[in-house]
């Protein structure tokens, strides 16, 4: 039996389109980093990893949110509010992860706003549903 597992990390977004997300494995995750309250008790390089492997999930969900608000009229205030939020994800996504706790929690608080950003998104839109972060 082989035994395989991915770790997404794509920097440059290209992957964004290709791979459908685990959705409940990165919400277990962003709630345990989440719950860090004091030191999490991991090296630098799990810390790192962890906010890597969050830097892409937000990739790919900015992206289906991306698509998911393009769907909508310009005018309408749902895509408004999600170009605002893609505009802020940009800006945090542009300072490189570090081995930090704090950085690892940034990125999961990211991860799990663009997450509520894509349900309001399909709830706004049903035809929104083509995006692959269910």
């Amino acid at each position: 039996m082989s035994n395989t597992h991915l770790v997404l990390h794509d920097p440059d977004g290209r992957l964004g389109t290709e791979l459908p997300l685990d959705r409940e494995l990165h919400k277990a995750l962003v709630k345990a980093v989440l719950g860090w309250t004091g030191d999490p008790a991991l090296p630098p390089a799990d810390l790192q990893q962890i906010a890597l492997l969050l830097t892409g999930t937000a990739r790919t969900v900015a992206a289906d949110v991306r698509r998911a608000a393009d769907l909508l009229p310009e005018e309408h205030a749902a895509r408004a509010l999600s170009n605002v939020v893609l505009k802020e994800t940009d800006r945090r996504l542009s300072v490189p992860a570090d081995g930090t706790k704090r950085c690892a929690q940034d990125r999961a608080r990211l991860v799990r706003a663009l997450y509520e950003r894509l349900d309001r998104l399909m709830a706004v839109a049903p035809q929104a549903a083509m995006a692959r972060s269910t």
